[in-house]
């Protein structure tokens, strides 16, 4: 049985969904088009006591089936054409049961289609004051279709909807306006249908002392300077957490590793198999485990930023301010969403009716830091600012991590302030936002929220980080015929009084003279005016692919040679030298022009391939790789000038 969830956007569908699916979910594209479908299935146990196995398909949010947007195209597609793979057995159609009104010009749309449909009368606990919940059934008499008055944030009234959807449910053949040619006259018949309707079944809308709370908070929180100044707050509350809460179990990850490492070389067999294991694969997923605390509370605070209602607050405010770079509020959740990833982010401009304002977006949002920034930019602070410079809570490293992330959004629209210009369109676009009233976070959703998230981070990043430390292995222990034979013999005939000098000095040689050397070397005067040495070449080339890679690839590289390995990653980097200078590699100059140059660089090699599908053209991708990493090359060289 194929269970569609339709409904406005903000009516809660996605919260029905997670609800009726609980962990069985997978993630897919629609056939034919790169929208995202969640699917998740759920066992429904009939009258009879039959077990009915279900399918649920969360269709993309629309208001009506005239689609503006290329998500909405998606959903009135599915719904109207019966060839479609996923059209639907039956149509759950979720309403805001608060606003009543606009909620069923779909409705009563879908019904028309005569589709077997169930009313789902969603935040029936927040609509008490309007009586609605005693007039279920005079509803659905009128729409013809089950009603049922439920509310998925608090799990009320789930198992009634599971019993009526594993029951017989007929389409109902009302007609609630006339076709009519003109959308804008069937529109107003349409309303006038639904306004007589909802006179009937609400009572006087009196505002509830929670409408009371959420208008007296919006005064504050959307004001037009308290409501950045607040955002600011909790941006600076979010990263200075992110720095202390995780620093405990960051540090727990890190002996953890170098005690895994330590066993290795204990009980493993010596041999290159070992050494690939030890020096290889695991420094390669420590440099990304160890930052998983980081990336779960950065996803946890945004989770429940959303679940409050408060993020639909930033798009609010921030609106104001996207209009003077040629975009509109459409962007700003996308823009958001990029802080998490790029490749969701991009994906999520199809909501953008505008072409021009929806490929802007496209363009600029990979500026914003992404969660894979985070552990380069966690490294390189703890590196450059002493651990001193923190007091208790207040740190230093959160001020400099936020100020990364305002960097990020500054270039962003920077940006887009120039392609507003040199992009020409003769497009008027609109903004139409509805602010939901705030709420208490649903904990469980934000549980999830984080599960799925680092889940994805883990998995997803953990596949490329392994393939990228098995090449960075082979090619850091290997060079051309001899070399490493050459290096043997020439200390091995110099006496030295310490042994554990000579081996350093044979592992640092011979990583010098291996393939990936070679290869760091190559690019490496290149690189030299921004600070960088070949190691970090060796780096920047492997995280091009993905940017939390440079991390594993520190992390390999500085592993490759060293028979103990009984240091973090952190640790070798805090103690490596300059070559010529005899002082710290990693200054502070050195420091900010790597982070400038990871804030600004296209290193992520799915977001150009989202971006080609998106743009269905590889003129964009190009565009965009060669004009970020122009200004992550130009910004480097001139934090670096002005720093050393």
């Amino acid at each position: 049985m194929k269970i569609a969830l339709a409904g406005n956007p903000n009516s809660g569908k996605s919260t029905l969904f997670n609800e009726l699916t609980g962990l069985n979910q997978k993630t897919g594209n629609f056939p034919g088009v790169t929208v995202d479908k969640k699917v998740g299935y759920a066992n429904l146990l009939n009258k009879s006591g039959l077990v009915i196995q279900a399918s649920f398909i969360d269709l993309p949010g629309t208001y009506s089936l005239q689609p503006r947007s290329i998500d909405e195209e998606v959903a009135c597609e599915i719904l109207k054409n019966k060839n479609h793979p996923d059209y639907p057995d039956v149509v759950v159609v979720v309403v805001d049961a608060t606003n009543l009104k606009r909620n069923l010009f779909l409705v009563t749309q879908i019904i028309e289609l005569e589709l077997p449909v169930v009313v789902a009368l969603n935040m029936i606990d927040l609509a008490g004051h309007l009586g609605i919940s005693d007039k279920a059934s005079v509803l659905a008499e009128r729409l013809g279709v089950p009603v049922v008055p439920i509310s998925a944030r608090n799990e009320q009234g789930i198992s009634e909807l599971k019993t009526i959807l594993s029951g017989l449910i007929m389409p109902s053949t009302i007609k609630f306006a006339p076709a009519n040619e003109n959308p804008a006259v069937e529109s107003i018949e349409r309303y006038n249908v639904i306004s007589a309707l909802v006179n009937d079944i609400v009572k006087e809308d009196r505002p509830d002392n929670k409408i009371s709370l959420t208008h007296r908070l919006d005064k504050l929180l959307t004001h037009r300077i308290w409501g950045y100044l607040i955002f600011l707050l909790v941006l600076f509350f979010i990263f200075q957490s992110i720095f202390y809460i995780a620093a405990f179990p960051m540090q727990w990850g890190e002996k953890l590793f170098i005690r895994f490492s330590d066993l290795g070389h204990l009980y493993l067999p010596k041999g290159e198999l070992s050494d690939l294991l030890i020096n290889g694969v695991l420094s390669g997923l420590s440099g990304v485990v160890i930052f998983v605390p980081q990336i779960a509370l950065l996803f946890g605070f945004i989770a429940l930023l959303e679940d409050t209602g408060y993020m639909a607050r930033v798009s609010f405010i921030m609106d104001k301010l996207m209009r003077r770079f040629g975009l509109n509020g459409r962007s700003v959740i996308p823009l958001i969403s990029g802080v998490a990833c790029a490749v969701p982010a991009v994906m999520g401009t199809r909501t953008i009716s505008s072409w021009k304002e929806r490929l802007v977006t496209i363009l600029i949002t990979p500026l914003m830091s992404c969660s894979a920034r985070l552990p380069v930019y966690t490294l390189l602070i703890s590196l450059i600012f002493p651990a001193g410079t923190s007091s208790g809570f207040f740190n230093a490293h959160g001020l400099v991590l936020m100020l990364m992330y305002l960097i990020g959004f500054m270039a962003a629209m920077a940006a887009a302030l120039v392609m507003k210009f040199i992009i020409k369109t003769k497009e008027k676009s609109y903004f139409i936002m509805e602010l939901p009233v705030y709420r208490a976070p649903r904990w469980t959703n934000v549980a999830y929220t984080i599960y799925d998230k680092v889940k994805v981070f883990l998995f997803d990043a953990g596949k490329v980080i392994v393939a990228i430390s098995v090449i960075l292995w082979v090619l850091s222990s290997h060079g051309p015929s001899g070399k490493f034979a050459e290096i043997e013999s020439r200390y091995n005939t110099v006496p030295t009084s310490d042994l554990a000098d000579n081996n350093a000095l044979i592992a640092a040689q011979k990583l010098e003279a291996s393939y990936a050397g070679m290869l760091g070397k190559a690019i490496e005067p290149a690189i030299a005016p921004l600070g960088f040495d070949w190691k970090i070449g060796i780096a920047l080339i492997s995280s091009f692919a993905a940017r939390e890679v440079f991390v594993g690839t520190m992390a390999t590289i500085y592993s490759v040679g060293d028979a103990q390995n009984t240091m973090s990653i952190r640790e070798k980097m805090m103690i490596e030298k300059n070559v010529t200078t005899g002082e710290p590699l990693y200054s502070k100059a050195v420091g900010l022009s790597l982070m400038i140059f990871f804030a600004f660089a296209m290193q992520c090699m799915s977001t150009l391939a989202v971006v080609k599908r998106e743009t269905k053209s590889w003129k964009w991708p190009v565009i965009q790789f060669l004009y970020m990493g122009i200004m992550a090359y130009g910004a480097s060289f001139v934090v670096y000038t002005l720093f050393k």
